[in-house]
């Protein structure tokens, strides 16, 4: 079995973990912090922007079972990337669209993608590539959030109608 790993932001990781967690061959889902400066970031820290991270999760997934292009498709369902620092009404440079690419074959495949979605949006996309970012982990209490709070509001008004949107496409 041969796995690879990406780091997406878009939005709050609440919501990427949850679609991610219904797709087939992702094995491993963690939701984290990355792109910023900070060697020890925290959600308050984070949430304060005084880290230069945003939110993400880091995927790592089975290459047979799935590919890094439907992976994307499922990123930019899931989220508007022509919004600086924003998704809803969640604000701010830790809500960016973001992705962390670890080979020069997940970049020509990302930059393809990229190239296929400015064709969709009406606005330029605004999505942040880094090659190889540090990755560090949310705190236990973000990590599976979605399953273990399923009826919260913010997971009734933002999360379930993105999984919802997922299913209606048939991409989950």
């Amino acid at each position: 079995m041969t796995e690879e790993k990406i780091i997406l932001g878009g939005g709050c990781f609440w919501c990427l973990e949850a679609a991610f967690q219904k797709v087939k061959g992702i094995n491993k889902i963690t939701s984290g912090y990355a792109g910023g400066f900070d060697k020890a970031p925290t959600y308050e820290s984070v949430c304060q922007e005084k880290t230069g991270h945003a939110e993400v999760v880091e995927l790592v997934w089975n290459t047979a079972e799935t590919k890094l292009a439907h992976i994307l498709q499922v990123f930019y369902l899931i989220h508007d990337p022509t919004t600086l620092n924003r998704q809803g009404n969640d604000v701010g440079s830790q809500y960016r669209s973001f992705i962390g690419y670890f080979t020069s074959q997940q970049k020509y495949g990302i930059d393809e993608i990229i190239i296929n979605q400015a064709q969709i949006w009406q606005k330029p996309i605004t999505t942040e590539l880094k090659s190889e970012p540090e990755f560090y982990p949310a705190e236990d209490y973000h990590q599976n959030y979605y399953n273990n709070h399923p009826n919260q509001g913010y997971c009734q008004i933002v999360i379930r109608p993105k999984l919802d949107k997922l299913k209606l496409k048939d991409i989950i």
